[in-house]
């Protein structure tokens, strides 16, 4: 069990949402594939709930926002951040549009979110009394997350110049795929890989979550009326599986390869 409950380094996968369509479905969903539990944080934060494991944060879940069909269902990334308003102000220098300036999210926390200049959606965090996810490196928690993009290069540059990313170049055969590390930190904490051909989801960061046993969790997702449209495939992190939750959103299931000490460096 693994438990970081400081502020995220910056440039470092430090959250992850979504907005529900159906929030009791989508709480019964992940409670049964991931073992989540849940707190609703009240009508001061539009009944925004933590999803939690073992009473230690993992996700957000908004509710439905009335009028608001327009939001895809995707699973949101943020990137830690010391200043969200500096990361803005280098965000849009670099290309990004924005989609909501830096806000207030009472004492918990200030964030931002921005289109990048390839079309993928994420966020900046800038902690308070909420740092982020809190539970990681084991079952139920965000084992990786890594960006799909049309242009890697232009990806690579941007995210560079935001938050000082350095890289290495992952790639094999024709796919590929480069890890990223922030500025102090010793181990590389997200990928981000050229989109491969027939892709129809376009530019997006994908989020993959620790499972103990990837048979289980597949049966779980489909006994939940979710998904499991294809077959697993090996990765440097360990054996993923893609699949799609209650709204049709895309996200992954992995087992570790990674031995505790690096896992707990490794996996954002």
């Amino acid at each position: 069990m693994a438990t970081h409950p400081t502020k995220w380094p910056p440039g470092s996968p430090c959250w992850i949402e979504i907005m529900a369509g159906d929030l009791e479905w989508t709480q019964r969903f992940y409670s049964a594939v991931l073992g989540w539990e849940f707190e609703d944080l009240g009508e001061e934060f539009g009944h925004y709930t933590n999803a939690h494991l073992g009473g230690r944060r993992v996700a957000g879940i908004s509710p439905p926002i009335p009028g608001d069909d327009e939001w895809p269902s995707v699973w949101t990334t943020y990137l830690a951040s010391d200043n969200v308003d500096a990361t803005a102000a280098a965000a849009v220098a670099g290309g990004a549009q924005v989609l909501m300036d830096p806000l207030e999210i009472g004492w918990l926390a200030r964030a931002a979110l921005w289109i990048d200049p390839v079309g993928a959606a994420f966020g900046a965090w800038e902690a308070r009394k909420h740092t982020g996810y809190v539970a990681h490196g084991e079952h139920g928690t965000v084992g990786w997350v890594d960006l799909a993009t049309p242009e890697l290069e232009v990806s690579r540059d941007f995210y560079g110049s935001v938050f000082g990313l350095t890289y290495e170049d992952m790639s094999v055969d024709e796919a590929t795929y480069l890890t990223f590390t922030p500025p102090g930190v010793e181990w590389a904490v997200g990928g981000m890989g050229a989109q491969v051909p027939g892709d129809a989801l376009g530019p997006r960061w994908c989020v993959a979550f620790q499972v103990d046993d990837l048979e289980t969790a597949r049966q779980r997702v489909l006994d939940e009326g979710g998904e499991a449209p294809d077959e697993p495939w090996e990765a440097e992190q360990g054996e993923i599986l893609t699949v799609l939750g209650p709204d049709g959103e895309e996200f992954s299931l992995m087992t570790s390869t990674f031995p505790p000490e690096v896992g707990s460096s490794h996996l954002a």
